[in-house]
């Protein structure tokens, strides 16, 4: 399998996206052409467990990786995970479904794909590395910093740093992040929010001064970010498999299509799922649920993308993002994979903050996605009615698409089995999900942890009630203006 650029540069191979994380000409690689799933092997996959199904999936964009080798990744990858069980299927009504993604080592989605590429990016590295340093730099909104520190962490060859708005996460996404050990992981708070920080770090992944300087000092430049194909294909796995999970269990019959829905901010986990619908995956909608910053539900509702508007900081913090760099994946699709095209959008998006496109001219395929928002207050709703209803425990990224379901319910009346997707668990968001429970607040992040089990009796995961035995080790908080040079220290000091 060979990979393009969406703005035109290519082919290399799967393990050389992996490793290069970013084209050359600023593009994010995507498959030259989507292998697809027959019948045949979705049936022969039912039986299977997560690590076999992703070993076949997976198999199909790195062909160039033995079966029993990426078997040993997947086994290895998905042994961190509670019963190795990295997506569990929850019925919700017998036609709604929670697929549980938060049961990793950091207890967010983004451990499904960050426990799997340190093993893709070495393989990678051993075949075309020629004795340089990975350098992986990451921007956060907040899950995806520990579960790449977590996923990196010590391994040999490899320096990891990470960026988050220092504002923008939740106290005990912080802490994860801050207790993180590790002699090669490095995280640095930066005065501004998430789209400032990931801007930072895509423009140094696109200066070829900077690739040169990094040369120098014997590193070369990759990412963790969902821009790097390595941690989108994984994702591609779940959606597969939640769709078998329900045929095994005799809720759909096999071709029958369901709906998933999908909090998103960067837009990585939702393009991950058309992905699944390109292979053959009968879906009939993806369900775009964005929280305040509705960017994303502008631009499934009239083909504007327009990032010039207030951003607001949520109780989601890990969608309380503008630009969404996976949309230019999903654009280079829709205008037919015309990397002019793409490329002219960018620019545009770069230097006036937005673009159009006209959705009278897109393939009707591209009908699959619906947009919906929901407003703080119709997150709290929707973390309070579930568990009154469903004795269910939600956190808010998961609040925002089960409250975009009941809009999509309402509107249309769809009555096909739906899956909503639920990224984190609801105790590292503590403080929001009991103040959206019985409105006190509790501002202490522990003692917000305490209340809320006494008050739902769910258990709390060791790795949250952990957190306040350790004491935080990295506590750096610059000026966005200074992300390079802090680089260049990091990498003197360990040189």
């Amino acid at each position: 399998m060979k990979f393009i650029s969406t703005r035109g540069a290519g082919p290399v191979s799967g393990e050389e996206a992996v490793l290069k994380g970013i084209a050359e000409d600023g593009g994010l690689y995507v498959p030259s052409s989507f292998p697809k799933l027959t019948r045949e092997e979705l049936e022969n996959m039912l039986w299977m467990d997560y690590s076999e199904r992703a070993t076949c999936v997976l198999g199909k964009y790195f062909d160039e990786i033995p079966e029993a080798e990426m078997k040993s990744y997947t086994d290895r990858a998905y042994s961190r995970f509670t019963d190795s069980e990295p997506a569990p299927v929850i019925d919700i009504d017998g036609d709604s479904y929670i697929m549980e993604l938060f049961h990793g080592p950091t207890l967010a989605f983004k451990d499904v794909a960050l426990t799997l590429l340190p093993y893709l990016m070495t393989a990678a590295r051993k075949k075309f590395s020629h004795g340089e340093k990975t350098l992986i730099l990451v921007a956060t909104s907040g899950d995806t910093g520990k579960a790449a520190l977590e996923g990196f962490k010590d391994v040999e060859g490899t320096e990891i740093i990470v960026f988050y708005p220092s504002e923008g996460v939740s106290e005990l996404q912080k802490l994860q992040m801050q207790t993180t050990t590790g002699t090669n992981t490095h995280v640095i708070g930066i005065k501004g929010n998430f789209d400032d920080a990931q801007t930072g770090v895509k423009r140094i992944f696109t200066d070829p001064e900077c690739k040169a300087e990094f040369a120098k000092m014997g590193y070369a430049l990759s990412s963790a970010n969902s821009i790097n194909w390595g941690r989108l294909a994984p994702q591609i796995v779940y959606y597969v498999s939640a769709y078998l999970d329900l045929v095994g269990a005799e809720q759909i019959d096999m071709g029958d299509k369901i709906n998933f829905v999908v909090p998103t901010g960067n837009f990585g986990n939702i393009l991950a799922a058309y992905y699944a619908y390109k292979m053959g995956l009968p879906i009939g909608k993806l369900i775009v649920a964005s929280n305040s910053n509705d960017v994303l539900t502008e631009f499934f509702s009239d083909g504007k993308y327009d990032s010039n508007r207030p951003f607001r900081k949520t109780m989601s913090p890990s969608m309380d993002i503008l630009v969404s760099s996976n949309l230019e994946r999903l654009l280079f699709e829709m205008c037919g994979r015309d990397p002019g095209f793409v490329k002219k959008q960018m620019e545009e998006l770069s230097r006036f903050g937005m673009y159009k496109i006209d959705f009278d001219s897109i393939p009707d395929e591209f009908s699959l996605f619906e947009g919906y928002s929901a407003t703080e207050d119709d997150t709290a709703s929707a973390i309070d009615n579930f568990f009154e209803t469903h004795d269910y425990l939600l956190d808010p990224h998961t609040a925002v698409a089960v409250s975009a379901y009941y809009d999509y319910l309402t509107e249309t009346g769809d009555p096909s089995k739906t899956v909503i997707v639920s990224t984190a668990s609801p105790y590292k968001f503590a403080h929001d999900v009991y103040r959206s429970l019985t409105g006190s607040d509790e501002p202490d992040p522990f003692r917000a942890i305490k209340r809320l089990n006494g008050f739902t009796g769910v258990a709390v995961p060791d790795e949250i009630a952990s957190l306040k035995y350790k004491e935080p080790i990295h506590t750096e908080v610059i000026e966005k203006a200074d992300m390079l040079n802090k680089i260049y220290g990091i990498l003197k000091n360990n040189g």
